[in-house]
């Protein structure tokens, strides 16, 4: 039992599309084929769990995998070798960040600015239409009693204050009454 046995396992070609999980990659192979009556060519793609030990692979890398042995629960293939990494730019995200930031910043100043002018427009014109007539009426038919008490209530307090510091509170009194 010294040989190794030659093992036909299936291997695959695919792209990353899933790089979230710990030592788990989502792979989506596509592959061609022919329709068996109209004989037009087919495209289909499937996605497996691939096993990563050493989270090699990055979303956007085409990848070799292999089948073997049930890892868990949808992983049954693993990953044998990253075949071409993803071109990622040599960009600092502080800068486009600062810049990204300011321009935002700016926007939403503008569209501020924009919103107090277009309300100081429409305020003198909501007088003049028909706005100001239904808030009128809206006052008419309340009732008298509640829209009394607090002027009168006001007009206490006032006379109150006057009152206590030129005669004394005898007098608050009796006006309050």
């Amino acid at each position: 039992m010294t040989q190794e046995q030659a093992v036909n396992r299936k291997a695959r070609v695919g792209v990353v599309v899933s790089d979230v999980n710990d030592q788990t990659v989502v792979v989506q192979v596509e592959r061609a084929a022919r329709h068996r009556l109209y004989r037009k060519v087919l495209r289909t793609t499937k996605k497996y769990h691939v096993h990563d030990p050493e989270n090699q692979a990055t979303r956007g890398d085409l990848v070799r995998i292999e089948e073997c042995r049930p890892i868990s629960k949808l992983k049954r293939f693993r990953l044998v070798e990253v075949l071409i990494e993803r071109a990622v730019a040599d960009v600092a995200p502080e800068s486009i960040g600062q810049e990204l930031v300011e321009d935002v910043q700016r926007s939403a100043a503008r569209a501020a600015a924009e919103e107090t002018e277009a309300a100081a427009l429409e305020a003198p014109s909501a007088e003049s239409t028909d706005e100001a007539p239904a808030a009128e009426a809206v006052t008419e038919e309340a009732p008298a009693e509640e829209a009394a008490e607090p002027v009168v209530a006001e007009a206490a307090v006032e006379a109150t204050a006057e009152e206590v510091t030129e005669d004394g509170a005898d007098a608050a009194d009796q006006k309050a009454e």
